[in-house]
């Protein structure tokens, strides 16, 4: 999978970033940049983000266990693979880049 990078301006929620379930081992970095004012949370969901009926919006959202309720720049990972990451920013009139990289074969 190729680095990818979403952004949030405002109290608002980025795109979703869908994952590489089959790369084994998953290796996902991730890397939060804060420009201004932004409290941010980064998620992720098992539902199919592929699926037709996927809406973000009425996702299954489970917060990243240390890149919540932050207000600075911020790294972190996911040793296993979600089907779909993005950045909340909860707060804030700043914004933030979420910038995902998976490790592996590039397809």
């Amino acid at each position: 999978m190729r680095p990818v990078a979403v952004t949030t301006s405002g109290v608002s929620d980025s795109a979703v970033i869908p994952i590489d379930q089959y790369q084994a081992p998953a290796n996902i970095a991730l890397g939060v940049v804060v420009n201004g004012a932004a409290t941010f949370t980064v998620q992720h969901t098992f539902d199919d983000v592929f699926s037709p009926t996927f809406n973000p919006a009425t996702a299954t959202w489970f917060n990243h266990p240390t890149l919540t309720a932050l207000a600075v720049n911020s790294d972190g990972n996911y040793a296993y693979p979600p089907r779909g990451v993005r950045i909340r920013q909860t707060a804030g009139a700043g914004s933030t880049i979420l910038n995902l990289v998976q490790a592996g074969a590039v397809g």
